[in-house]
């Protein structure tokens, strides 16, 4: 079945994600991407003039895969932080989860000094990053959050999630392993502690939760009221 120009240029693609992905990016050549594909190697420059054509195309693929996953996260945190919150944990869970190539992609990009890495974090990590940060900058003009820097805040819950996701996704390093949805409850709790201005009042979605936020000799001091 003879392929349309943009079924080929999908396909090349899709077939550069994987190579570059299992073989960095000096590993694999343009030889080696044509045979995967199915054509000539004048085909896949007819399609891609130079390497960083294709570079932008694979970031534009997978940068349109988040921002679809992105809209979804817009609808979800109207109204309840702790929901919000939730469910921007399970997105960025899913990422690492659901799909390696790019993290490995980046991997790669990084250690061999490739220009890959800038194209991903120029076009989609910093408006992601905004994205988060504009949520926080509102909620700290409704007064929910503590006035500190968005961005700050921001990058507190977005590394502390995306590092354990790919810490157990990616190296498979979990040395005490917990359900997917307790760990990111647990990252949320411990945000949201942290940002919220009456952290002590917050509700965290879960049933007869603690309040922690009592000093430790206070809570020893009730315990002890209790007993007399």
């Amino acid at each position: 079945m003879r392929l349309s120009a943009i079924e080929r240029r999908q396909a090349i693609v899709k077939e550069a994600i994987r190579l570059f992905s299992e073989k960095g990016f000096r590993g694999t050549t343009t030889r080696e991407l044509a045979s995967a594909v199915g054509v000539s190697e004048p085909v896949i420059y007819q399609h891609f003039a130079t390497k960083k054509d294709l570079y932008a195309a694979i970031i534009e693929s997978k940068s349109q895969e988040v921002h679809d996953q992105m809209e979804f996260w817009t609808e979800a945190r109207s109204g309840d932080d702790h929901l919000a919150f939730v469910a921007l944990g399970r997105l960025i869970w899913r990422w690492y989860e659901d799909d390696r190539t790019l993290t490995r992609l980046l991997f790669f990009s990084a250690l061999e000094g490739h220009e890959l890495s800038d194209l991903f974090f120029t076009r989609h990590a910093a408006g992601f990053l905004e994205a988060v940060s504009s949520h926080i900058r509102q909620r700290i003009e409704a007064g929910a959050f503590r006035d500190i820097d968005p961005e700050t805040q921001a990058q507190s819950f977005l590394g502390m999630v995306a590092h354990h996701a790919e810490s157990v996704c990616v190296f498979r390093f979990d040395p005490k392993p917990r359900p997917r949805e307790a760990v990111i409850e647990d990252m949320v709790d411990i945000f949201l502690r942290g940002v919220l201005k009456e952290h002590g009042k917050f509700k965290t979605g879960k049933s007869k939760t603690k309040d922690t936020t009592q000093p430790v000799a206070a809570r020893r001091g009730s315990r002890l009221r209790k007993q007399a």
